[in-house]
C-alpha cells in the first residue's frame, strides 16, 4: 500500500515496542519515516532494517528528548533532509516508563524526565506542527489506558500521559481550521520489553485474562490504529482517543 507515499512522518521513540511497529507500519504504507531514538543504537538499526524489510524507508536520529531543543531538532531534520519535504505526519511515542514505584518513594528527577519526554517533548514537537506543518497534516498522540484505569506506582507515568491527551484536545481544536486532525490512541496492555520489564509474569496473566480478546495487544495492533488516523481514511477524526485495548478497561 502507497497511501502516505510522498509524506514525512516523525516518530518519537521508534527503535523499540509500539514505536517500531509504527515505523514499520508507516514505511510499509509509503512514508519516508524519521525517528529519534536515546540510547540504543543497534535497536535503532534494527528499525530500519525491519523497516526496509516492511518495502519502505525509515531513518534514525540519535536525539534524547529530555534534552533541551532535541524535539524541536527532531522535527526541523526531518523537514529540511526528507526527500519528501515538510513533516506531515506527526507521531508522539516516546514515553519514559519505569518500575512501578510508591507515591511516598517518587523522587523529583524520575518525575521530571517523565514530564520532560511524555508531555513537554510532545507540546514541543505539537508546537512545531502548528508553525510549519503543511494543510491536511495528521498528529496522533500515544497514551495509556491507565489515564482512565489508574495502576498502582506510576502517577509520574499518569500525570504526564494526562497532560498528553490535554493537548491533543486543544491543538485539534487550534488546528482544525487547516484541515490538521490531532487525535490520541490508548493501547491497553501491549507485549512490549516495557511491559514485560515491569511487570511480574502474574500481572501480565492477569491482563490477558482481563482482556475480552484473550491476549496481550502487539506493536502491530497498535500501529494499524495509528495507521488508520494519519492515512486517508481518518480524515473526518480529529479530537479523540481511540482506546486500542482488546476491550480491556
Amino acid at each position: 500500500m502507497d497511501v502516505l507515499r510522498g509524506r514525512t512522518a516523525v516518530v518519537t521513540g521508534g527503535s523499540r515496542g509500539i514505536g517500531r511497529g509504527i515505523v514499520e507500519r508507516l514505511a510499509r504504507d509509503g512514508a519516508e519515516v524519521v525517528f529519534n531514538y536515546a540510547h540504543d543504537r543497534e535497536a535503532a538499526e534494527d528499525a530500519v532494517r525491519g523497516a526496509k524489510a516492511a518495502g519502505g524507508l525509515a531513518r534514525a536520529v540519535r536525539l534524547d528528548l529530555a534534552e533541551p531543543g532535541a524535539a524541536e531538532e527532531l522535527m526541523r531534520t526531518a523537514s529540511e533532509e526528507s526527500a519528501a519535504g515538510p513533516v506531515a505526519i506527526l507521531v508522539n511515542n516516546a514515553a519514559v516508563g519505569f518500575a512501578p514505584t510508591p507515591l511516598d518513594e517518587t523522587g523529583e528527577e524520575l518525575f521530571d524526565r517523565a514530564m520532560a519526554v511524555n508531555a513537554r517533548a510532545a507540546f514541543l514537537t505539537v508546537r512545531y506542527a502548528a508553525r510549519f506543518m503543511p494543510e491536511g497534516g495528521r498528529i496522533v498522540n500515544v497514551s495509556t489506558l491507565n489515564t482512565t484505569r489508574p495502576g498502582r506506582g506510576i502517577v509520574p507515568y499518569m500525570m504526564s500521559k494526562g497532560a498528553l491527551e490535554q493537548l491533543t484536545a486543544a491543538a485539534a481544536v487550534e488546528l482544525g481550521p487547516r484541515g490538521i486532525t490531532v487525535n490520541t490512541v490508548s493501547p491497553g496492555a501491549t507485549d512490549t520489553d516495557l511491559l514485560r520489564g515491569t511487570n511480574p509474569p502474574g500481572a501480565l496473566e492477569m491482563a490477558v485474562g482481563l482482556t475480552p480478546l484473550g491476549r496481550l495487544g502487539l506493536p502491530s495492533d497498535i500501529a494499524a490504529v495509528v495507521a488508520f488516523l494519519v492515512g486517508p481514511d481518518g480524515a473526518w477524526v480529529t479530537g479523540q482517543n481511540l482506546r486500542a485495548t482488546g476491550g480491556l478497561g
